[in-house]
């Protein structure tokens, strides 16, 4: 099916957006007329034909000159190609016609990747809100981003807790923002091997070079492709050779906690098989094994709602499996025969 022509938007440029790439000045034109579109659907509807300048196929660079006249007919939206599977196991903690939050439980993948196609999070709400297959969103940075309709950021399979998902473009976009500029409240709460102290880390960060599965915050801050992460890390409780941490991000970086953690405080989460290391206490060691899962929950999540402007938050309790662990610890470290 064809764009309809009564989506087309026309524009003529002004003195104020002389010179502008013709993409990003496209994108502000449609927010500025309360039809909010990403750079990659512009840029998108440019390579199909659907953006003509003066009558012309523009190339998306191009400066625009002062008076041209933009013509703009939104293409068909991409949609996902996740299979909608009302099995997969999360919480919804709250819902409105903008935005879900879900408590996500351990083991369930956020999005398809390779060797997770099916059983995922987005399976899961794809079958609990049918129109998120339309919130593709196409990024050329991405070409797989079709597969995580309304998913603004991720926690890793074995990290349980909150994450917040868009139901539409607008609300997408207002989420991304809010990312951008670091002005979401995220809080983990983490069981750690070692003693916890108060510290923040603001290092570089990247993939390790020895290892395609890994993180570092050990390298060059001038390396290609490195970037900045940061963390504050809070002491909850020692308990004898463990220690229960709060951890809040300002960057969301892949692993950034469990990186942090091990490379720069020495107190690597318990259970994480990536990034741990051989616990000199047996019991500590033991427990790590058989928890299954790193030791790493999403326990609070708050913003500014992108569109009704209202302060939300929400938290999340440790699952079970955290909490039988914290325990065990706590008589571990209480035993007088240690």
């Amino acid at each position: 099916m064809s764009p309809s022509r009564d989506d087309r938007a026309e524009f003529v440029v002004g003195p104020e957006h002389a010179g502008e790439r013709a993409d990003k000045l496209i994108v502000l034109l449609l927010a500025q007329a309360g039809r909010p579109a990403t750079r990659a659907d512009v840029q998108r509807w440019m390579a199909e034909g659907n953006v003509l300048i003066d009558g012309q196929l523009p190339r998306r660079a191009r400066a625009v000159a002062v008076g041209a006249t933009i013509c703009v007919t939104p293409g068909r939206p991409l949609t996902s190609s996740a299979t909608p599977d009302s099995s997969v196991p999360f919480t919804v903690v709250y819902e409105d016609e903008h935005l879900l939050v879900v408590d996500k439980p351990a083991k369930v993948v956020v999005h398809p990747a390779r060797g997770h196609r099916t059983g995922t999070l987005v399976s899961g709400l794809l079958a609990h809100a049918h129109d998120l297959s339309s919130l593709a969103a196409p990024d050329p940075r991405d070409r797989e981003g079709h597969l995580r309709p309304g998913i603004v950021h991720r926690l890793d399979n074995d990290t349980s807790g909150l994450i917040v998902v868009a139901k539409t473009a607008a609300t997408r976009e207002g989420l991304k923002d809010l990312f951008a500029r670091h002005d979401i409240e995220r809080c983990y709460l983490a069981l750690v091997v070692g003693r916890a102290r108060r510290a923040s880390y603001d290092t570089p960060y990247g993939r390790d070079p020895a290892s395609r599965l890994r993180f570092t915050s050990k390298l060059p801050a001038d390396r290609a492709g490195v970037r900045r992460a940061i963390t504050h890390i809070e002491p909850v409780e020692q308990i004898g050779p463990a220690a229960m941490v709060r951890c809040r991000l300002d960057t969301g970086r892949t692993h950034q906690i469990r990186v942090h953690l091990a490379e720069q405080a020495g107190t690597p989460v318990l259970g994480d098989a990536l990034y741990g290391r051989r616990c000199a206490d047996e019991f500590v060691r033991e427990l790590g094994e058989r928890l299954g899962r790193h030791a790493l929950h999403a326990a609070v999540l708050g913003f500014v709602h992108p569109i009704s402007r209202e302060q939300l938050r929400w938290e999340s309790p440790l699952p079970d499996e955290l909490e039988a662990a914290l325990k065990a610890l706590r008589a571990h470290a209480s035993d007088p025969s240690r």
